[in-house]
């Protein structure tokens, strides 16, 4: 039983991690934009969140939610899944996907100082240890990124974006243990997903009326386009959800999140065998200290901080 946990958690982590890949493989070949591309991935994702609504509604355990909780509902979810993701697929325009792993993978961290300065949780020693390491990696491993990708225009905007979706998505994930004790974990995720779909398209919506391009590609060539947005609903988004879903029930949240560790790793790995993108010394020593923080934060923790940007319970989608 805990070996199939480990199995099914590591599988859906490496799947989740070949998001920033698909994003990249997209802007490649299709020449599409960032907010195109998440509305695609939304839109196809949207029926499996219905359904999940549909059937949690049904439940004996099923809580109502008054105004105060829909209204957080609401907040959070657009703020963890809707500008999160929006940032993150900016931010991959112009940054590998290593790098934007890496700056992702910084959010529990965030979510420990988002804690202390509005809830007041101490920060312990370790803690204070655990962020440094964290940091000092992700310095170590853009150092040396700016050196291979020195002639690129965007690298700071680019890195600034996938940084504000860390803080955005940990300011959710903050959120979050407010609000799953009342709601309960699966019902919370699914209609702050809802939430975050609605704003997805409610921005493509006035994108296109401002007539802005692109639409929703139709007619002759679209094929590749729609092709990436279902992996990147399916593959990337809706199976491994379920499946480190499943693995948490076997093996427990925090080994889950120990597991899942493997993400930014798999990333780079995938860039480096997919897309071509160098491994460098620097990449790999910033990697490691990144990892050893971030699980230090975990391990420390009474509870999770959260799973990577893309680690949700059951419909739980991130950035």
């Amino acid at each position: 039983m805990k070996f199939q946990g480990f199995l099914i958690s590591f599988t859906g982590a490496v799947l989740f991690s070949t998001k920033a890949i698909l994003v990249k493989l997209a802007f490649r070949h299709t020449h599409t934009d960032a907010l195109t591309l998440l509305t695609l991935r939304m839109l196809l994702s949207l029926p499996f969140y219905l359904l999940a609504a549909f059937w949690g509604s049904r439940q004996a355990g099923n809580v109502r939610m008054n105004r105060p909780q829909w209204f957080w509902v609401i907040l959070l979810g657009l703020l963890g899944y809707y500008l999160s993701s929006f940032f993150d697929f900016v931010g991959l325009q112009y940054i590998s996907a290593g790098l934007e792993r890496l700056i992702l993978f910084l959010y529990p961290s965030f979510a420990v100082l988002i804690n202390a300065m509005v809830f007041k949780q101490g920060i312990s020693r370790a803690q204070v240890f655990a962020l440094a390491l964290s940091y000092a990696g992700i310095g170590i491993a853009y150092f040396g990124e700016l050196k291979i990708d020195a002639g690129n225009p965007n690298f700071y905007w680019g890195s600034f974006l996938v940084f504000l979706c860390s803080i955005t998505y940990a300011a959710y994930l903050s959120g979050t243990g407010k609000m799953v004790p009342l709601l309960g974990a699966a019902k919370f995720t699914t209609y702050s997903m809802l939430t975050a779909t609605a704003g997805v398209l409610t921005h493509f919506a006035v994108r296109r009326a401002l007539g802005h391009e692109p639409a929703l590609p139709t007619g002759a060539g679209s094929e590749a386009l729609w092709g990436y947005g279902i992996l990147l609903a399916l593959v990337a988004t809706v199976i491994p959800s379920f499946m480190l879903s499943a693995g948490m029930k076997r093996i427990g949240a925090n080994n889950a999140a120990i597991v899942t560790s493997i993400g930014p790793v798999s990333t780079i790995l995938q860039a480096h065998f997919i897309l071509g993108d160098p491994i460098f010394t620097a990449q790999m020593v910033g990697t490691v200290l990144v990892i050893i923080g971030v699980l230090s934060i975990g391990w420390k923790a009474a509870k999770p901080v959260g799973e990577t940007p893309e680690l949700p319970e059951v419909s739980e989608e991130a950035a």
